[in-house]
Parts: structure tokens; sequence; C-alpha cells
């Protein structure tokens, strides 16, 4: 089931294909060539289970340090049915080009176990977590990886995390994670932080295109915390969302949808069906809709080289990680499409994991506003500097923010050194 296999579909061949991009546009020399396309650590666990019929089942987890050139290891743990090794690689890489091009201290990294969370018990997820953070223990650490919530895991999930690591370090050490409670050295703002990231990135590009945001429309694939809190930013900032969607199908509505009422029926029932404000869409239907603004906040291979030619946005916003193939890139660009790729445009997470870590080992806490405004000044330099590259080099967005990240790392593992 892990073996690799190449294929539009494969993620991390994906994130290797922009790489070798970027690299040739960089001149890369191929020593370095080769260490940034390799992981520098890859972890395979086995978890058993005891479960509530008390049966035990064996889940496979996984973690993988893609670089740890910039600082400790960064990045989410995923649960989910089809989590698989690629996937997780692939994952470890976006996350240290994605911490280099926001200029966060972090490498990359990522973690999955497969499973699905859906249909376990809380006390079963919280058995699970307990033995896969025993299993990569060795690995983890303030100063070496430092976890975070991604799909089928929250902040319970982290604080449970969080438990067992100072558990077996007979310390209270809240920095070995990120995305924790507000009470357990949580920060705040963590929890709008990636759909807030999107609203900045999106604003900016309406002004770099010189389009008003009253007058657009938008379409948002996802209505988990970063495509619903998406919406609503989107929303605030005097954009029209005519349509939203989760796993099961969509909503759309030309005058505009009610995200109260949503967000409302979603706190409920967890779902978007069931609530009365739009006609039924498919996911698929909702990705080609004549709107301004196409907010792709889902999961990875969305947009494909199967669906790109019916794409009608003008701007794509990827709050997903890898929403758009590489073979689908080719024709966007032909398309005039401007493109805010997931790298750049969902950082704003890993940029208030950051801040979260840094208040954790100063024991210093700051207020929303210090949080919002240090991560908006962050991302906005960082959508210019992006934005910069894509001029001088004549190249998309996607590849700008590739070279942009690469480099950082490049520049970094040209002065560390080879150690021998």
């Amino acid at each position: 089931m892990n073996q690799h296999v190449s294929s539009e579909d494969n993620p991390f061949d994906a994130m290797q294909a922009r790489f070798d991009l970027a690299a040739a546009r960089l001149g890369l020399e191929p020593n370095l060539l080769g260490i940034l396309r390799s992981c520098e650590r890859e972890i395979t666990i086995s978890i058993p289970v005891v479960l509530d019929d008390g049966s035990v089942k064996v889940f496979e987890g996984y973690r993988v340090q893609h670089s740890t050139a910039r600082g400790p290891a960064k990045g989410g743990i995923r649960y989910a049915s089809n989590v698989n090794r690629d996937e997780v690689r692939a994952l470890a890489a976006w996350m240290t080009w994605k911490c280099a091009v926001v200029n966060v201290p972090f490498g990359g990294g990522k973690g999955g176990v497969i499973c699905d969370p859906f249909k376990m018990s809380k006390g079963e997820l919280e058995r699970v977590t307990r033995r896969y953070v025993a299993g990569i223990m060795d690995i983890l650490g303030p100063d070496r990886d430092v976890p975070a919530p991604d799909m089928g895991t929250d902040g319970q999930v982290m604080a449970w995390l969080m438990d067992t690591y100072s558990m077996h370090n007979r310390a209270y050490l809240p920095a070995i994670v990120t995305g924790k409670p507000i009470g357990l050295g949580g920060s705040l703002g963590r929890i709008e932080a990636t759909g807030r990231g999107v609203m900045l990135c999106t604003r900016e590009a309406l002004k770099h295109l010189g389009m008003n945001p009253k007058d657009c429309t938008a379409a948002v694939q996802g209505a988990g915390n970063v495509g619903l809190i998406s919406a609503l930013q989107l929303h605030a900032l005097g954009v029209k969302i005519v349509a939203i969607s989760d796993v099961h199908g969509g909503l759309y509505n030309e005058k505009g949808l009610d995200l109260e009422g949503i967000k409302a029926h979603l706190q409920k029932s967890r779902k978007l069906d069931g609530f009365d404000g739009g006609t039924k869409i498919t996911n698929s239907e909702i990705l080609e809709l004549p709107v301004d603004i196409l907010v792709p906040a889902a999961t990875e291979n969305v947009i494909t080289s199967r669906n790109v030619e019916n794409i009608k946005a003008k701007i794509i916003t990827e709050g997903a990680n890898g929403p758009c193939t590489a073979n689908a890139d080719k024709v966007l660009d032909q398309k005039g499409i401007f493109v805010i790729p997931d790298i750049l445009a969902n950082a704003g997470g890993v940029t208030v994991s950051y801040f979260e870590w840094v208040q954790d080992r100063m024991a210093f806490f700051w207020t929303q506003k210090e949080v919002e405004d240090r991560m908006e000044h962050i991302m906005v330099e960082s959508f210019a500097a992006v934005v910069d590259m894509a001029r001088r080099f004549q190249v998309s967005n996607r590849i700008a923010a590739y070279m942009l990240g690469v480099n950082r790392v490049a520049d970094i593992t040209r002065m560390r050194g080879i150690y021998a």
C-alpha cells in the first residue's frame, strides 16, 4: 500500500517536479540538489491499541523530517484512512519550503496515522495518540521536532501529545507542540490563523490586480477550520461568498450565502447537509463555478489535468496543501489565472504556530491583536517577495515561491556545510 507510485496524483512527485523547476532556475549545484531533494529522517511504527470492545488493533504511523537545516522540524499530524508515506513525505517537504517562504526558523516535518478518527471513540483516539507519541518520542522535542494539528486531529489530540511527552520527560514542556488549547500554552489567534492568512493573501492579490473586493465573488471548497474561516474572513473584506462545500457536497447561492447561519449549523450537526440556504452542488462543480476567487481548502489533487480546462476563477488561493497538480499548473499559467500557491497562501497557520512556540519558550503571552498584527506583517511581506521573484524571473507565483523557499534553505545549508 505504501510503495512509491509515480502518477499525477502522487503529491511527492508533484512537490519534486516544482522543486526541480525552481532549482534549475536558481542554478542550484548538483550536490545541494541531492541533499534538498531527500528527507533527512523517516520513521514507520506499529501502534497496537486496545479498542473499547477489548480487541487489539495495530495501526501504522509515520513521522518524516524533511529538513532541519533552518531549525526544528515543524508540521502537523494527520489521522486519516488514506494516509501513506509518500503523502507524508510531500507534506514534510512542503513545510520546509513554506517555513522558508515566510522566513520562520523551522524546517519541515509531518506525521500521520492510518485510521478513521470519525469511527473511533474519544478513548480509542487518546490511546492511539499516546502510543504513537511514545513510538516517535526520540525524535521529538522543542529543539528537534514540533508537531501540530492537521486533518483528523485537533487541540485535544495536541494536549494528549504534550502530556505524554511531558510525563516521559518529568517536566512541563508546552513548546513540544503547537495548536494546543489556550490553557495549556496555546496562542490566541491560532485557530483563525490559516484562514486569516488566506484572506490576507487574497486581499494583497486583489490590490495587485486592481480588483475591488466588494465587486468580487468567491467559492470555497472545504468547510472545516481553514475553509469556513477563509469564507468568513473574505466576507468581512466585502467579497460575496456564493458557494461552500464539505466532504459530502456543497451549497450554491448566487445572491450570497448566510455564513453565520452555516457556521451555527456546522457547530450543531458537523456537516453542511440539512442547511437550507442554497441549491446543492457537488465538490467537483464548485471548482468550476464562474467566480472571481476560488479557494480550494479541503484536500490535495482537486484541480488536475482532467478538470483544469473548466476552471473559470481569476484568482486561486490554495488554502489546502497541494490542491493543484503539477500537470494542472501549466494550463493555469496559460489561462492567466493568478495562483497564490499553498506554501504562501496557507502559511498563516505555521506563522502563528511559530508565535505559539516562541510564547511557550518565554512563558510570556501576547494579545490577539499583537498576534494578528505580527502575522499580517509577515504575510504581506512574503506575498510581496513572491510576486517580486515571479516578476524578476518571469515565472509563475508557484515557482517563484519555491525559488524563494529553496534558496533560503540552500543558503543555510551552504553556511552550515556538510558534517563528516
